[in-house]
């Protein structure tokens, strides 16, 4: 009995529990027919600027939240960084090295990085901006409405093309609007293509997995008619 449950939770698809309809032309598109786009953010240091520079982000920062008319999501994705790789390439290069300082210098470099990551797990953070777009309020859809789209299968809610794309023109405009108001604090950003989105969330859902396999570029799938 205990070995039919876990076959019926094996066969159980992650996909049927996410919002996600599609990924189509570097745009999300939600089983509620709302958009999304992602957009990759640079950091700055504000600490090291100076109290001038300080001011003048913080300036730059208070005029792009009141330039924009629609919610953003922010969100701060810490991973561990996996340097196996790169010690290996520094063994390999104390290998090959034949000046003795370079060589010494080397290993001693080696050293430090190792100890460095004996004493803590080394973070890699990246920033994301999440930029919806929405033709309908929410607040306009009833509780059966929203119960519908929820339960609706994702091969039932692709969208017509015509309507994507008009969708996606808004969608687009509010991405330029939060591009230029970022670099306005000298931020840079720069939206994630479809197979960006599709490698983000491979990599959200799945940490252990992606470490070691990682995922094929879409061009090279075959996807089902």
């Amino acid at each position: 009995m205990a070995n039919k449950l876990n076959r019926n939770k094996i066969t159980s698809s992650t996909q049927q529990y996410l919002d996600i309809a599609e990924f189509r032309e570097d745009t999300i598109i939600m089983r509620d027919g709302t958009l999304r786009a992602i957009l990759l953010v640079a950091s700055i240091n504000f600490a090291l600027k100076s109290e001038d520079e300080q001011n003048a982000i913080i300036s730059a920062y208070v005029g792009f939240l009141n330039n924009i008319d629609f919610p953003l999501q922010i969100v701060i994705q810490s991973r561990e960084l996996n340097i196996d790789n790169y010690l290996v390439f520094l063994r390999q290069k104390e290998k090959e090295q034949t000046n003795e300082l370079l060589k010494m210098q080397t290993a001693e470099y080696l050293q430090y990085v190792s100890e460095l990551i004996s004493l803590g797990k080394i973070m890699n953070k990246k920033f994301y901006v999440v930029i919806s777009y929405n033709p309908l309020s929410d607040k306009q859809k009833g509780f059966f409405s929203k119960l519908l789209d929820s339960l609706r299968p994702a091969s039932l809610v692709k969208m017509k093309e015509e309507r994507f794309l008009k969708r996606r023109i808004e969608l687009t405009r509010r991405v330029e609007n939060v591009i230029g108001g970022l670099a306005s604090m000298g931020v840079n950003a720069m939206p994630l293509d479809t197979q960006s989105l599709i490698e983000l969330f491979y990599n959200t859902y799945n940490p252990e997995t992606s470490a070691n396999q990682k995922l094929a570029n879409i061009n090279e799938l075959k996807m089902a008619e």
